[in-house]
């Protein structure tokens, strides 16, 4: 028969084991997501390399709607969690929206390069209207750059007076 002392060191043991086991799993998930980011990163370039802008955009939207999920989280949790769990939280929702506002600039890029004046104005423009936090505004800035850049490329149309 085991001992008191004996079972309780194997409670021990099997409470150390699976505080890991959850410790783990939260990191997998962590790490899951992160990755898928990066997937949708890389699937937003490849499209974008194909000419398959709707697809690209689809992607980007991905990791927007993603971002947006985080940030829900992180205020759910903010007051519930550990300070660990949530900083891991707000760090994975922060580089979805920044990998998000980069692609929108990229994709501004690209039509400017292709000459599609009026979309590369919408998406910079959108980046301007979306990203409006704080830590947002050097995507802001960039595309407001973007945008008086295009004005020397394609001037826009002149407004004309009527009497």
């Amino acid at each position: 028969m085991m001992t008191l002392l004996a079972r309780t060191s194997w409670r021990g043991f099997l409470f150390l084991i699976s505080s890991l086991l959850l410790t783990y799993c939260a990191h997998d998930t962590y790490q899951e997501r992160a990755n898928l980011i990066k997937d949708h990163t890389e699937a937003f370039y490849t499209h974008l390399k194909a000419n398959h802008v709707e697809s690209a955009i689809r992607e980007n939207e991905q990791i927007e709607t993603m971002a947006s999920e985080m940030g829900q989280t992180v205020r759910k949790r903010a007051s519930k969690q550990g300070a660990t769990q949530v900083e891991r939280e707000f760090a994975l929702m922060k580089t979805a929206n920044e990998t998000a506002a980069a692609n929108w600039l990229a994709l501004g890029q690209y039509f400017a390069i292709k000459k599609q004046y009026p979309q590369a104005r919408a998406t910079y423009q959108r980046v301007v209207n979306t990203y409006t936090n704080p830590t947002d505004r050097t995507y802001r800035e960039q595309a407001a750059r973007a945008l008086q850049d295009l004005d020397i490329l394609n001037p826009p149309a002149a407004t004309i007076k009527t009497p």
